[in-house]
C-alpha cells in the first residue's frame, strides 16, 4: 500500500466509509426484504419494542424498524440528487466568474452575497411552496437553493488561484478556460471543496428531511425519513420509540459523510498525504523596429496607473536590451522594477493601466495582443517566491512540460524527456525523480532551478527573472547565478534581472537600470557599477548599503600586537 493510501485510511475515514457503507447497503437490500412488513396493516397496533418488531409498530400495526429501514433509500436519493444540483451549479457558477470579465464577475460577486443572504431552507420552503410538494419538488428545491452558498464558497477560491503566479503564467501561456477551470482552478480548491460538498450532503439530509416533516417534501404514499418524525407526533408521548429510528439513520448517515469528507480532503491535499481578457491594447501584435535599432527590447515612454489614472506608479520610463545582453533594474521597494518589467511582459493586473509610445520584444507589439504561443516562444519568467509558482496539487511533471506540449507541438514522451534534461543541466539531481514530486517536495533552491529550467526549455529571446534569488541562501544563490550567466552563453538569451540587491547585480549584469519612485533615475555599465563611478545620490545609497568586508582592522590589530612584543608603540 502506497504512502498516500495509508494516509487516506484513518481512523475517522475508515469509520466514515463502514457507516456509510452500512447505510448504503440498507438503502439496497431492505425495500425488497421487508416492504411487506413495511406497508401491510395488521392488527397489531401500537405495539412497545420487542425480538419481532425491535422498534415496535404504529397505529396501523406496521413495523417501524421495517419502515425506517425502507425509507433510507428514498431520503438517500433525494439527498444524493439535490446535493449533485448544489455542487455542481455552484462549482460551475464560482469557476465561471473568475474567468468572466472584471464587470460581470463584479456584479455576480454583489448578486450572490445577496443571495446568500437568506437561508438555505427559507429558500427551499418558497420554492417548494410554490411548486407542487413532492420528492421531485424537494429536490429541486434545496438543490437550487443550495447554490448560491457552494457558489460564494467557489468564487472566493477561485479568485486566490486567479491571482496565483502559476495560474497567471498559465492564462500567459493562452490556456483555454476549460483547461484553467479544470488543470488549475478545480484541483488547487479541492480540498475545501470536498468538506464542503460533504458538509452540504449532510444539511441536504437535514434539511430534506424537515421539508418531508412539514409536508412539503414526499407525499403519501411514499415516505421518507423525515415522513416518518412527521408521523411519530402523535404517539410522541405515548410510544416515543417510534421517533428514535429514523432520527438515528439521519444521524449516521450525516456523521458518515462528515467522516468520509475530512478523509477526502487531507487525501487530495498532497502536504498531508470577467473571463480573463488582456487589457484593452492599441496597434498590432507584430512591431517593426526602427531602422537600426538591433535591441532585442525596447521600452519608450512607459507610464502604469492604478484604475481610472489617479495614481501613476511608472512614469517615463526608457529602456532597452540588446541580445544575449543582462540588464539588472535595480531600487527599493516600490521603486517601479516589478511593474515595469510585468509590463514587457504583457502581465500587469487587470486594475492597472499602461502606455507607452513603443513597447516591443523583438518583433513583438507588447502594446497590442501577440499570439500566446508567439509569447510562451519568445519571453519566458521566473517569479520571486518559488513555493507559489507551481500549482501546489499538481505534480512537477505536467507543469514543466506544459508550454512544450501546447505550443510547441511536442508528444508528452518528448517533452518530458526535453524537460529532464533542462533540469539535468541547471544542477537539479535526480530529475526523474523530480518530475514525480509535488512542489513541496523539493527544497526552495530545486524549484528555482526547476524553474529556470522550465523557462530555457523553448530557448526563449527574453527571460524575465524577477527577485529570483531573494528567498534563496547564498550557496544556492550562487548556482543560480551560474545558471543565468550559462543560460547566455549557450542560447544567446538576453535576461532582464530584477533586483534590490546591488551586490548581486553588480556580480551578474553587464549594465543596470535604477530606479525610484516609478522613474529611471540613472544607467550604468558594469565597469561604472564596480569601480563605484555613479553619479546620482540615491545610487550611492544603494552601494553604501551593500555589506562590505573589513580586512584593515585585523591588520591593524596585528600590527599593534607585534609592535608590543617588540618593545615599540605602533
Amino acid at each position: 500500500m502506497s504512502a498516500r493510501s495509508r494516509t487516506l485510511w484513518t481512523p475517522g475515514f475508515t469509520v466514515g466509509v463502514v457507516a456509510m457503507t452500512a447505510v448504503v447497503l440498507v438503502a439496497i437490500i431492505a425495500p425488497p426484504l421487508v416492504s411487506a412488513s413495511a406497508y401491510r396493516f395488521t392488527d397489531a397496533v401500537a405495539l412497545p419494542p420487542s425480538s419481532e418488531h425491535l422498534l415496535g409498530t404504529n397505529d396501523f400495526g406496521q413495523d417501524n424498524f421495517a419502515r425506517v429501514l425502507v425509507a433510507t433509500r428514498l431520503t438517500l436519493i433525494m439527498t444524493v440528487l439535490a446535493t449533485f444540483i448544489s455542487v455542481l451549479g455552484g462549482l460551475a457558477l464560482g469557476v465561471a466568474i473568475w474567468l468572466s470579465p472584471r464587470v460581470v464577475r463584479e456584479w455576480s460577486l454583489r448578486l450572490l452575497e445577496t443571495a446568500v443572504a437568506f437561508p438555505t431552507l427559507i429558500s427551499a420552503l418558497i420554492i417548494a411552496a410554490i411548486l407542487l410538494p413532492g420528492a421531485t419538488t424537494a429536490v429541486l428545491a434545496l438543490g437550487i437553493a443550495g447554490i448560491p452558498g457552494f457558489a460564494r464558497v467557489t468564487a472566493n477560491l477561485a479568485g486566490r488561484t486567479a491571482r496565483a503566479e502559476y495560474f497567471l503564467t498559465a492564462r500567459f501561456l493562452g490556456v483555454g478556460s476549460w483547461n484553467l477551470a479544470t488543470r488549475h482552478m478545480i484541483p488547487s480548491m479541492a480540498e475545501p471543496l470536498l468538506v464542503l460538498s460533504t458538509t452540504i450532503f449532510a444539511t441536504v439530509l437535514v434539511e430534506i428531511s424537515a421539508l418531508s416533516f412539514v409536508g412539503l417534501g414526499v407525499q403519501p404514499p411514499q415516505y421518507d425519513l423525515g415522513s416518518l418524525l412527521n408521523d411519530s407526533l402523535e404517539s410522541l408521548y405515548t410510544q416515543p420509540i417510534e421517533a428514535l429510528g429514523p432520527a438515528v439513520m439521519i444521524i449516521i448517515a450525516s456523521v458518515a459523510a462528515m467522516f468520509i469528507g475530512d478523509g477526502l480532503a487531507a487525501h487530495a491535499n498532497p502536504r498531508s498525504s470577467r473571463r480573463w481578457a488582456p487589457r484593452p491594447r492599441i496597434g498590432g501584435a507584430v512591431a517593426v523596429p526602427a531602422e537600426g535599432d538591433e535591441a532585442l527590447v525596447r521600452v519608450r515612454n512607459l507610464a502604469v496607473s492604478t484604475s481610472g489614472g489617479e495614481t501613476e506608479l511608472v512614469h517615463g520610463v526608457d529602456l532597452h536590451v540588446d541580445r544575449a545582453e543582462i540588464v539588472g533594474i535595480v531600487g527599493e521597494s516600490g521603486s517601479g522594477k516589478s511593474l515595469t518589467a510585468l509590463s514587457v511582459a504583457g502581465l500587469l493586473a487587470e486594475e492597472l493601466g499602461q502606455s507607452a509610445d513603443e513597447l516591443r520584444v523583438g518583433t513583438l507589439n507588447m502594446r497590442g495582443a501577440p499570439a500566446p504561443a508567439d509569447l510562451a516562444r519568445q519571453i519566458a519568467l521566473i517569479y520571486q517566491d518559488p513555493g507559489t509558482t507551481f500549482n501546489p496539487s499538481r505534480t512537477m511533471g505536467p507543469q514543466l512540460t506544459e508550454v512544450l506540449r501546447t505550443h510547441m507541438g511536442m508528444s508528452k514522451r518528448d517533452a518530458r524527456a526535453t524537460v529532464v534534461d533542462a533540469l539535468a543541466a541547471v544542477g537539479v539531481t535526480e530529475p526523474e525523480l523530480r518530475m514525480k514530486q509535488y512542489p513541496h517536495q523539493l527544497s526552495g533552491g530545486m524549484r528555482q532551478r526547476a524553474m529556470i529550467a522550465a523557462a530555457v526549455v523553448t530557448r526563449p529571446s527574453l527571460l524575465i527573472a524577477d527577485e529570483p534569488t531573494t528567498a534563496l541562501d547564498v550557496t544556492v544563490q550562487v548556482g543560480v547565478l551560474k545558471a543565468f550567466r550559462a543560460l547566455r552563453d549557450r542560447l544567446g538569451t538576453a535576461i532582464l534581472f530584477i533586483s534590490h540587491d546591488l551586490g548581486v547585480v553588480r556580480e551578474l549584469c553587464d549594465r543596470v537600470v535604477v530606479m525610484r519612485s516609478g522613474e529611471i533615475v540613472e544607467q550604468l555599465t558594469a565597469a561604472q557599477l564596480a569601480a563605484d563611478d555613479v553619479s546620482h545620490p540615491y545610487t550611492r545609497s544603494l552601494l553604501d548599503a551593500v555589506p562590505q568586508l573589513d580586512t584593515t582592522r585585523g591588520k591593524r590589530t596585528a600590527s599593534a600586537g607585534r609592535a608590543a612584543q617588540e618593545g615599540r608603540r605602533p
